[in-house]
């Protein structure tokens, strides 16, 4: 059953990157002039990737993985998306920059990829479209060569517990469940995030898991990975019906704003001996 739940999160991704790639959200033009889109905190704790190997798991059409590319990685991008790929290695080319695109569900990565890498990185709103954390931990883990390090930053499951598309700013509706289920949340598709008017001119559904905190942890140290770092953060990265924008952030308003956290970031190191 979950095959079919991830095939038709699949046709979503590739509707959704045909719209993603002129979006104001995204603002390709703007990356193409130079630059790169990653977080200073991300920056700072994965270091310096200078003449390092970096694979990117679920890297959508590859803005961050060539963001680490001009900061001196040999990257690889993996997505399951033919549409985000084809993007990812056209941009890639227009740019000039060397990176390696893989289109593979991350299950299915250990079948098509055998390497280790220096850096493995998972960036923003990937482990929701993930029906088994350990699995995905498993594959993550496996690919850090002894030494290296994992590295994720992600909305935080507290919030997914939460009603916050349908709300208003502040308005908190305790919905979905914390903690990981067999089960997928289904929601009929209107627009995207980085355009909520878009048409696709057919019904689509995506299919969603959420995982807690702890589960999450937990997968990553039973894969052989030290966890050096978790950090909780009061914003998210996107649009949020119950949050306010400040400063390109997302936030909770007034008083409520910092009471709950919204985003976390994990560290994790695969020991050297």
């Amino acid at each position: 059953m979950s095959d079919a739940f991830v095939d038709a999160n699949r046709e979503l991704w590739d509707a959704w990157t045909k719209v993603h790639e002129g979006s104001d959200f995204y603002d390709l033009d703007g990356f193409r002039q130079g630059g790169v889109r990653l977080r200073d905190f991300e920056i700072e704790e994965i270091g310096s990737v200078a003449g390092k190997d970096l694979l990117h798991l679920q890297c959508h059409f590859g803005i961050d993985t060539l963001s680490w590319a001009r900061l001196g990685a040999r990257v690889t991008g993996v997505d399951f998306s033919a549409e985000a790929v084809g993007l990812a290695r056209r941009l890639a080319g227009e740019l000039g920059l060397e990176a390696r695109f893989i289109e593979s569900d991350v299950y299915d990565l250990p079948t098509k990829l055998d390497e280790q890498f220096d850096v493995v990185y998972t960036s923003r709103g990937v482990l929701g479209w993930l029906p088994d954390i350990r699995r995905w931990a498993a594959v993550a883990g496996r690919f850090v060569r002894p030494g290296g390090i994992f590295f994720i930053h992600e909305i935080h499951p507290v919030l997914e517990a939460f009603e916050y598309a349908e709300t208003q700013p502040g308005e908190l509706q305790l919905a979905y469940p914390y903690w990981e289920h067999p089960k997928p949340l289904s929601f009929a598709v209107k627009g995207s995030y980085a355009d909520p008017a878009a048409d696709f001119g057919k019904e689509l559904t995506e299919y969603g898991w959420n995982h807690g905190l702890g589960e999450i942890v937990t997968a990553l140290a039973e894969a052989g990975l030290r966890i050096d770092s978790l950090r909780e953060y009061p914003f998210l990265e996107w649009p949020a019906g119950l949050l306010v924008e400040h400063e390109g952030r997302w936030r909770l308003p007034g008083e409520l704003d910092g009471r709950m956290p919204l985003m976390f970031s994990i560290k994790a190191t695969r020991p050297a001996t």
